[in-house]
């Protein structure tokens, strides 16, 4: 109790100064778990139950979203609508269905052909549980029912219409995450420029992260003004959460990460610490935390969640 007393009266920065020892989880703020809770409890309705045919398409869904993960997407979603609504329901379907896409994208990485990984989050990757075939079927069910669940969104057609048109753009592959995913596989074993790796951390992890941001806001019902505005700190902080992803890979061990570590260096991957080493690069982390930070000052009070967890994603230790 006294440990959670004085997490709660620490800033976030002070909570990882004073609390190195504390496992991961009470480290995160007291509202984030209340919001992952709410999330898990959606993605647990949306969800087809194991026991709908065909089961095993449906056993292996389940095994990849609900096999962990912080649920960062769903919650960005949720505290950027709060910015401008109380009722923050209608934002947990883009959330749940971003991170819909979210888990099949790691379910396709992983696989032989991509990153060829038998770990995620601590758990057997879903082809070593099922199969490749049935995994890339579980990655192909998950991305066609994010659309079915944001067309279901209890909001306005024209609202449901913007949050499908930022998350398609978002997955796809101009500057979206499939994009991102190939110029990253094509700089693989090569030395990229500094160009060429912004591109890939801005399309292949930045994307959906400033699509969840943007999409919490329109569902929200934010002017087209504020959209813009979130729309850029949600960009920048992803790109952000990808700089320290790649620190963390260097400095992480696979048991703290809940994954291979070191994967990059192995596969000669383009990342900042090899192009700007470890110093650099967290000052470059910090640097687009700051930046991204500095687009909510608008908002006050109404945007301390959101910036809480902006913080929390470039100090985070996995």
């Amino acid at each position: 109790m006294e440990a959670k007393a004085r997490l709660e009266n620490c800033t976030l920065r002070e909570t990882y100064l004073s609390f190195e020892t504390i496992p991961l989880e009470m480290k995160l703020p007291p509202f984030f778990e209340e919001d992952r809770l709410v999330v898990e409890a959606q993605l647990e309705k949306l969800l087809p139950a194991e026991s709908v045919r065909p089961t095993t398409i449906h056993r292996a869904m389940r095994y990849s979203v609900f096999a962990g993960g912080k649920r960062v997407r769903p919650i960005l979603c949720m505290e950027s609508a709060r910015i401008f609504s109380a009722d923050v329901h209608p934002a947990l379907y883009p959330g749940c269905a971003i991170e819909f896409i979210h888990s099949y994208s790691l379910i396709h990485d992983d696989l032989p052909a991509l990153d060829d990984d038998d770990l995620r989050r601590g758990k057997p990757t879903c082809h070593k549980e099922f199969g490749e075939a049935m995994a890339i079927l579980a990655g192909d069910a998950l991305l066609t029912l994010a659309f079915e669940v944001i067309a279901a969104a209890p909001v306005p057609a024209e609202r449901r219409v913007a949050m499908l048109t930022e998350i398609s753009s978002a997955a796809g592959t101009v500057n979206g995450m499939v994009g991102g995913q190939v110029a990253d596989l094509a700089a693989t074993g090569k030395k990229a420029d500094v160009e060429t790796l912004e591109y890939i951390h801005r399309s292949k992890t930045a994307a959906l992260i400033r699509a969840s941001v943007t999409a919490g806001a329109i569902s929200a019902g934010a002017p087209d003004e504020d959209v813009t505005r979130l729309r850029r700190f949600g960009e920048t902080i992803g790109w952000a959460f990808q700089v320290t992803d790649d620190i963390l890979d260097v400095e992480e061990s696979s048991a703290a990460l809940g994954k291979t570590a070191g994967k990059d260096i192995a596969q000669q991957k383009t990342t900042y610490p090899a192009l700007y080493g470890l110093a650099r690069s967290h000052e470059i982390a910090n640097e687009l935390a700051s930046k991204a930070i500095a687009e909510l000052q608008p908002y006050g009070a109404r945007a301390e969640q959101l910036r809480t967890i902006a913080e929390f994603l470039v100090h985070r230790r996995a």
